[in-house]
């Protein structure tokens, strides 16, 4: 008798929560290959959420635009004539061919390939060919401009968007950690974009992508071919009794090397010149102190953290704020990742240089980490396919029910411990929470608080 197919599940509330369980740190494989919910990450997490888009500084001018995506929907983020920043759906209103093909530039307007219908920067539909004698003059161009995100906002040079109008204003989604993030990117002033977005395609899901940021427990071990080259010292970068975790809302977390408090409270008492000046054996792996002023941004706990942040769901900061790594889903089987590297305005060329060449050779295509990485993902994400093979959970125990959540006088929550597996936990914990609500006050009313105490 042949063997019947596997019933495929209907995911509901139930079903979605059952996937992990992140008290005993167990994870089911299906997440990573099941088309349903690869099509649920779209609806509830990509298209509810804040996505990260671009910066400021790579489009500056009116006509400016770059090309992104949110989940699969391609979009156009352009600069108008009056400055606004606009975030509009690639898709001709008339038949849905894609506008935009170039990756970036700038332009006067957006004319379709396919029928002409022309669109000026702030989407309205400003010309219809044969509009008077085809359409006989019946035709509503004020009806079919292009469709717009709901929301677009900037912090601190970031561009956000997103397509449900529910979702908080962006400060209060990116929380205390969100912030964060991002402060670990302008903590040395002004920063703009290098020319020259790097992409490729992984053979991978984008949670596995996503998960592995907060992982400093292969770093010895994955990336031993590249420690031997003499590209990186990984003893110098691990730290892994050294590690802080900071878990906030909405699923953001920070994760990694962490500066301790008797050490940063040595650099506090050093001004900015004492700091530029600075000489001695680097606070765990940043190689130039912080200015004073990065507090405001990363707060008095953060302000320690030489680690990985990621912006739920999928915008990863590395090497402490010199990169952005989107990890945009392409299936429950790829994911495409795109390299943002950013240098402070003030800094001379030399050190630009510099910070470019670390960039290029540790992580993007030609990045010798993301080599070793990019291995390990796909083959993760191969062995959830199999009939037997996907039946076997993930452990993901490390460090649970052992570490404790403080929370600074300033609000701050930070877990000073060693390597470990908190941010990972945190983050599926929080996509099942995205996935099983259908509205942002679902997701309100059920979303799990950033924890205190033993964790």
């Amino acid at each position: 008798m042949a063997t019947q197919p596997e019933k495929r599940v209907n995911w509901n509330r139930a079903s979605i929560e059952a996937l992990i369980d992140s008290d005993r740190g167990r994870l089911d494989r299906r997440i990573y290959e099941d088309e349903a919910i690869y099509q649920l990450e779209l609806e509830r997490i990509f298209a509810r959420s804040w996505n990260f888009m671009c910066h400021e500084s790579q489009i500056p001018e009116p006509g400016d635009y770059f090309i992104n995506f949110i989940g699969e929907d391609q979009v156009i983020v352009a600069r108008d004539r009056k400055g606004k920043i606009n975030v509009m759906l690639n898709t001709c209103r008339h038949r849905g061919n894609a506008l935009c093909r170039a990756e970036q530039g700038n332009a006067k307007s957006f004319v379709c390939s396919y029928h002409g219908w022309n669109y000026d920067l702030d989407g309205r539909l400003i010309a219809v060919p044969g509009r008077d004698i085809y359409y006989r003059d019946k035709f509503d161009r004020t009806q079919w401009g292009l469709a717009h995100a709901a929301q677009v906002e900037n912090y601190l040079g970031f561009i956000f968007a997103t397509l449900d109008k529910d979702a908080p204003p962006l400060s209060e989604y990116l929380g205390d950690v969100g912030r964060t993030g991002l402060g670990m990117i302008a903590a040395y002033g002004d920063v703009e974009v290098i020319e020259g977005i790097q992409k490729n395609v992984i053979d991978c899901n984008w949670k596995i992508a996503v998960d592995n940021l907060f992982d400093w427990y292969h770093v010895m071990y994955s990336h031993a071919s590249a420690g031997a080259t003499g590209v990186v010292d990984l003893p110098a970068i691990l730290h892994p009794k050294n590690q802080l975790v900071m878990l906030g809302d909405y699923g953001h977390a920070i994760s990694g090397p962490g500066v301790p408090s008797h050490l940063q409270a040595e650099a506090d008492a050093l001004s900015d010149e004492e700091r530029a000046a600075y000489k001695g054996p680097a606070l765990v792996n940043m190689a130039a102190l912080r200015p004073r002023e990065a507090v405001a941004l990363m707060g008095p706990e953060g302000i320690r953290s030489a680690g990985h942040p990621n912006i739920f769901p999928n915008a990863w900061v590395t090497l402490n704020g010199l990169q952005i790594c989107l990890r945009l889903p392409r299936g429950p089987n790829k994911t495409e990742l795109w390299w943002f590297t950013f240098v402070p305005k003030a800094f001379p060329p030399e050190y630009r240089a510099a910070l470019v060449s670390q960039a290029i050779h540790l992580f993007g295509p030609s990045g010798l980490l993301e080599q070793d990485d990019g291995e390990n993902w796909s083959q993760s994400t191969r062995a959830s396919r199999g009939v037997a093979s996907r039946k076997l959970d993930h452990v993901l125990e490390m460090g649970l029910g052992q570490d404790e959540v403080k929370v600074h006088e300033s609000g701050q929550r930070v877990i000073d411990t060693t390597v470990n597996e908190h941010g990972q936990r945190w983050f599926y914990r929080a996509w099942s929470e995205w996935l099983a609500a259908e509205s942002w006050q679902e997701l309100e009313a059920s979303r799990t608080a950033p924890p205190e105490g033993v964790i």
